[in-house]
């Protein structure tokens, strides 16, 4: 069974869909409020052939995450793979003008999610654990890499530390027989933009992608659905930039 945080719409339904088709497991769809979207994607999975959940729960919260891990492995049978997606940018903003009630939030959805899902997930797929071991695929960004100045650093920084336990978590689970890797979206055609209340800025930033385009949701589920796959076998502490060159 492959669980993946946050898949209720954008990447992390784009996941989810692509996992059932390839990857012939069941999938567990977490959301937090997207709930009619995800119940009515676990159900075109259903139509399709595959074997899909949806579960509600705050995955920043512990209670609620491991009620749901729980619930998803009784339902669904041992968990083989998770996918942290998860997450909000805690809003557009500079440094000198950021509101830190929306810094906490996105910590506790971007990167306190991951710890704790990472660390529920561990305790099911490491063979030490009388697990069957498994793959872990985080969802980064390239702002990450870029910073995101003049937009929202503080996102951007999350998604570093993300990173950064990314390669760490990769080097003590390897032992576990569990893979570790994320996957980093650039510029992705996303509802992450009108959320921040900018529809325009794909648009806007189209000219800076080498590649003279935006990209697909799917495009990205396409590399993390291949670092859950046997295909990557010999990957972990990788970031994987599905950005257009940018």
């Amino acid at each position: 069974m492959i669980l993946i945080t946050g898949a209720g719409r954008g990447i992390g339904a784009a996941i989810a869909r692509r996992a059932a088709a390839q990857l012939d497991e069941p999938v567990c769809i977490n959301y937090h409020r997207s709930a009619a979207a995800a119940e009515e994607l676990a159900r075109d999975i259903s139509k399709r052939g595959g074997q899909a959940l949806a579960l509600q729960a705050d995955v920043s919260d512990e209670e609620q995450t491991v009620k749901m891990f729980d619930s998803a492995v009784e339902r669904l049978g041992p968990l083989t793979g998770l996918v942290n997606n998860a997450g909000v940018t805690g809003g557009l903003s500079r440094v000198m003008d950021v509101d830190l009630a929306q810094v906490d939030a996105a910590y506790r959805a971007v990167l306190r999610s991951v710890v704790l899902c990472t660390r529920e997930g561990l305790r099911r797929m490491a063979v030490s654990r009388d697990g069957r071991g498994g793959s872990i695929v985080n969802i980064s960004s390239t702002g990450a890499r870029t910073g995101g100045g003049g937009e929202w650093v503080h996102y951007a920084a999350l998604k570093a530390a993300v990173n950064a336990h990314t390669w760490g978590t990769a080097q003590e689970a390897a032992a576990d027989g569990v893979r570790v890797n994320a996957v980093a979206p650039g510029l992705i055609q996303t509802d992450l933009h009108v959320d921040n209340g900018v529809p325009e800025r794909p648009e806007r930033l189209r000219a800076s992608v080498p590649l003279g385009r935006i990209g697909t949701p799917d495009e990205v589920a396409q590399a993390a659905v291949f670092l859950l796959s046997p295909a990557a076998s010999y990957m972990t502490g990788s970031v994987m930039e599905v950005g257009g060159g940018r």
